[in-house]
This record gives structure tokens, sequence and C-alpha cells, in this order.
């Protein structure tokens, strides 16, 4: 009977594509109705934790009462601009970081013979089978003043005392570019994994040096990689509170710690929920440059 319906009302292509707007609708945008109206409620200490906007319906007239200032507190108070700034910065350090390292790793795996690969993408994804929380907490037992690392160090000879890494942001730089960057390697080698290795061939044919082969060739070719992966490290670090909260200090000033404290800490959810709504509209930017740079480079190669 159901597919006598679907056949007579929703045709199979329809319904093909209907599914990931359905998704996108469920699982993102009515969290983020609900979101963006609680950003424009009033803060209250009884439960739920914020008034409703709807405040009157008389005879089909609704009366709405839309509360702005927590969208004026956030461009009043330096303290988000400062949180905002703070993570830009993380999230664009920390995207190059795994872009320097990530890019030679997963150029040498694609590189490497194919009985190679599947054993080197097990040793990138192998670690990330355990617990993210475990994870992090083995970098403090790592970076303490008496840990393995400042223990290796001073027996060396390296270091007279103890090195002050962690609750710094180089801790926070460590943690951050450990855990995301199987996410910057694995699209970045489904990419270089389908080089035309007969262009270099060619290039190398008609004596192109390697260099001038990588900046012309397998670097072109692989920016829908470098871009895909980019995003992949970006956007989750601007909301990263987790490994700032364990690994960085009072210094270390991120959207996603804030976040946190004004959810669960000062029980303001409209202005928790206004720093996720400016923290969205951020990171739109990006989304619309990746798309762009996608398909400029899809042009070029076609």
């Amino acid at each position: 009977m159901i597919h006598a319906f679907t056949s007579k009302w929703v045709k199979p292509k329809h319904a093909i594509i209907a599914a990931p707007w359905l998704w996108l609708s469920v699982f993102f945008v009515l969290p983020f109705v609900f979101v963006l109206k609680i950003s424009f409620s009033e803060a209250l200490l009884a439960q739920p934790p914020y008034d409703t906007i709807i405040r009157d319906i008389d005879e089909g007239l609704i009366t709405l009462k839309i509360n702005l200032g927590t969208y004026l507190l956030l461009f009043e108070d330096s303290l988000y601009l400062e949180a905002l700034l703070g993570s830009l910065k993380v999230a664009t350090i920390s995207t190059l970081l795994c872009l320097l390292i990530g890019y030679p790793m997963a150029y040498g795996i694609a590189s490497a013979p194919k009985a190679w690969r599947l054993p080197l993408l097990m040793l990138i994804i192998l670690p990330f089978w355990t617990s993210f929380l475990i994870r992090i907490y083995a970098w403090i037992g790592l970076l303490k003043a008496n840990g393995l690392i400042n223990t290796l160090l001073l027996k060396i000879g390296i270091i007279d005392q103890p090195l002050t890494i962690l609750y710094t942001n180089t801790a926070v730089y460590i943690g951050i570019v450990y855990n995301y960057l199987p996410f910057l390697i694995l699209p970045l080698y489904a990419t270089l994994v389908r080089l035309d290795r007969t262009l270099l061939e060619a290039a190398a044919d008609l004596g192109c040096r390697p260099w001038r082969q990588f900046t012309s060739i397998t670097l072109p070719q692989s920016m829908p990689g470098v871009l895909a992966g980019c995003m992949l490290v970006f956007i989750p670090v601007m909301g990263e509170f987790v490994i700032p909260d364990l690994l960085g200090g009072p210094d270390t000033l991120m959207l996603g710690k804030l976040m946190w404290m004004e959810f669960f800490n000062n029980k303001d959810w409209p202005l928790a929920s206004a720093l996720a709504v400016i923290l969205l509209i951020v990171l739109v930017v990006p989304f619309m440059l990746m798309r762009h740079f996608e398909a400029k480079a899809a042009e070029e190669l076609a």
C-alpha cells in the first residue's frame, strides 16, 4: 500500500531529492529556529531560563516581545569581541598548522604503493578509536610540569627546569592539531590519490623541475581536497570548548568556552543563543568562500 502511495503521489527521484532537504530541515533549520527564538527572548531565573516572545494572542492578533538587548550587549562588551577574535585566531593558526603537517602526510600516503596505503591510513585513524576525552586527558599527562615531555627533556639535558606548556595557548594548539589533523588528511588523500600522474610524467619529460611540477600540477589539482580539509578543521575549531577548557588557561578565550559558561554556569540562555547565532553567521563566510573556490577550481580543471 505504501509502495502504491509513493508510486502515485511521490516519484522516486523526488523522494531522493527530498531526503537531504528533509534531513537539513529537521537537524539544522528547525534547531536553528529554536536557538534564534531563544536569542530574542529575556533571561529568567526560573525554568525554562528564558521568557517566551509570544505575549498575547487575541482574535488572530499575535503580540510579540522581541528582546534585542542580548545582541546589543555582544557589540558593547569587549569580552565577546575578544572571544570572537580569539576563536578566529586559534582556528586560523590551527588550520594552517594542520595543512602544513597534513599535506606532506597525505601526499606521502597517496604516493605510497597500493599495499601500503591502507595500513598507513589505519595509523592515522587508529588513535581515534578511543574516546576524545581520554585522549585530551592523556595530553594533560604528557604536557604537565612533571609529565613525560618535561621529564624526557630534563634527563637529556636540553632544559634545566620544566617548561610551562599545560594551560597555555601552545597546549591548545597541540590538542587541536592532534585531534583535527585526520579531518584534513583524509579528504586531501582522497583528492591526491586520484591525481593524474601522466601529467607529472609528461612535465618531467619536458624538463620541468619537481618544485615546478608541484606548484603547476599537483597543488592546483589538489585544491578541492585542501579547501574541504581546511573547512572541516576551521569550522568545528571555531566552536571548540573542550580543548580550550582542559588544556588552555584563563587567557584562552574562545566563543565555544563562553557559550558553555553562559548556558550552564550563568543560565543565560538568550545570551548563549545569541553567541551561537553570531558564530553561525561568521561561519557562513568561509563556507561561501569554499564554494566559490571549489566552483572556480572545477572550471579550471574542466
